[in-house]
């Protein structure tokens, strides 16, 4: 993916901003400090490099550092500048592969790099105000929890930007615990604390399993007060004509199909479930933890698991046991009766990918680790041209940069993540601007299993955030 060439500036489009546009470029001119927490499809990078440009023309700043996931920093941000008349004086360079270090000290604009570069970048500047006023932070959520290398390399540095931005869909996908590495980037720790224990500490308490945090009473609402100030909140669905998505979690009535295991799996699958042990055809297969515990469960609901060692019988160095494909066979009626409509499936375990590449051919296009972002477009091209009756997808590597709102479509869940950011990023890359159609959402869910714990978390998860986003908006409206 990585490109020594300076990208090429072709004009394409002129730029004209909606209103909501213009209204959140005004707000970020205005503040040295914002977070945008826009749904997919209101055109935040767009809006990013309004506020850039007319901070240039200023003369208030120069240049920006723009930190995004890799498909993101590849593929939406040059394309932004590439397709708007506006833009097309700014250059712009990714500080990734094997031309970074000149990349870096090219007379660029603005300069992208995902969280994973943010180590070597780190390692040759050391003092970010030397090449950049501006720091945005794209999908912001990657800096959510404080512990991380990515925060801790980040946060010496944070004072050195004269102005600071973050950008996310999904702000609390997991609970308000996620906001403060976030905020942590606007503010300095000015209003949830410098620290993470101490945020928990005022505004949470620990749950009976330990591990849990739940808000004291009194706390979500003082929470939004300080954050009002600082964030600006816009969805869709105020901003953009969108037609309806039936069956989603956030809905009343998610469309949810149920699937029986087979007997014999289902005692593999209570044995996991109660003991966290199972074996399998002589093979033992131990986890360690709850969590790991929990990760075979879901992949045994799927219809697969990895062993602990590689088959003697099998041409597979993942010890991989095919188990059943109740899952598979539920994807194949939903896409009988959709009749003709494209299915977006998303799946989780490689394995799980596998069975339906095995049941609809080995030709069935998808995306997923490995798949390169000049083999990304093609895909995102064949499927915005409705040439593509089914895309497999694994929903962690197309929750962002990837736009499939072309042609009508539904979302077909075979696997169901834990992860709100993600089951929204990928459903709103379907369910966006541009879609004309109702999108609907499908969910395959094993009867008696961990996957109607993980629908009762979506469900729980959504109306932490919304309620977080909903008092937010209302400063604005």
């Amino acid at each position: 993916m990585a490109s020594c060439l300076a990208l090429d500036q072709e004009v394409t489009v002129k730029f004209t901003p909606h209103e909501y546009q213009q209204r959140a470029a005004t707000f970020g001119v205005q503040n040295a400090c914002a977070g945008f927490f826009l749904d997919p499809g209101l055109g935040k990078t767009a809006i990013v490099l309004m506020i850039f440009d007319t901070l240039k023309k200023m003369r208030i700043a120069k240049k920006m550092l723009v930190i995004t996931p890799l498909r993101p920093m590849y593929l939406t941000w040059p394309a932004e500048v590439k397709k708007w008349d506006e833009f097309k004086h700014l250059k712009i360079q990714c500080l990734h592969g094997p031309c970074k270090a000149s990349a870096l000290y090219d007379d660029a604009d603005v300069h992208v790099i995902n969280p994973e570069g943010l180590k070597w970048l780190f390692s040759v500047v050391d003092d970010p105000s030397e090449h950049w006023d501006i720091l945005c932070v794209d999908e912001s959520t990657k800096f959510k929890h404080s512990d991380t290398e990515r925060f801790r390399l980040l946060r010496p540095h944070l004072d050195k930007f004269r102005r600071r931005y973050i950008l996310t869909g999904s702000p609390a996908p997991n609970g308000l615990l996620d906001l403060f590495g976030q905020v942590y980037i606007l503010d300095l720790g000015a209003n949830l604390g410098r620290y993470v224990s101490h945020y928990r500490a005022q505004y949470f308490t620990q749950g009976y399993d330990g591990f849990s945090w739940e808000p004291r009473y009194g706390a979500e609402t003082e929470i939004y007060r300080k954050l009002s100030p600082l964030v600006l909140r816009m969805s869709q669905e105020d901003y953009l004509k969108l037609p309806e998505c039936v069956g989603a979690a956030w809905t009343e009535t998610p469309l949810i199909r149920e699937v029986e295991l087979p007997p014999d799996v289902k005692k593999i699958y209570d044995k996991m479930e109660s003991f966290l042990i199972t074996e399998l055809e002589n093979d033992t297969v131990v986890a360690a933890n709850a969590a790991a515990a929990s990760g075979k469960c879901r992949q045994i609901a799927n219809g697969g698991l990895y062993g602990s060692k590689r088959r003697k019988d099998m041409n597979d160095e993942r010890g991989m046991y095919d188990l059943h494909e109740e899952k598979t066979n539920a994807v194949e009626e939903i896409i009988e009766e959709l009749q003709g409509v494209p299915a977006l499936v998303a799946y989780e375990f490689e394995h799980d990918r596998d069975r339906l590449l095995k049941r609809f051919g080995k030709n069935t296009p998808w995306i997923g680790g490995g798949v390169s972002a000049g083999r990304f477009r093609e895909i995102e091209a064949s499927w915005n041209s409705g040439s593509l009756p089914i895309l497999l997808a694994q929903p962690q590597s197309v929750s962002h940069g990837l736009n499939l709102q072309a042609t009508r479509a539904a979302v077909i869940w075979h696997s169901i993540t834990w992860d709100l950011e993600t089951y929204e990023q990928l459903i709103k890359r379907v369910w966006r601007q541009g879609q004309e159609h109702r999108t609907f959402v499908h969910h395959i869910v094993a009867k008696g299993t961990i996957d109607e714990t993980v629908m009762k978390m979506l469900q729980k998860k959504d109306k932490v955030q919304r309620s977080l986003l909903t008092a937010l908006k209302e400063r604005y409206t």
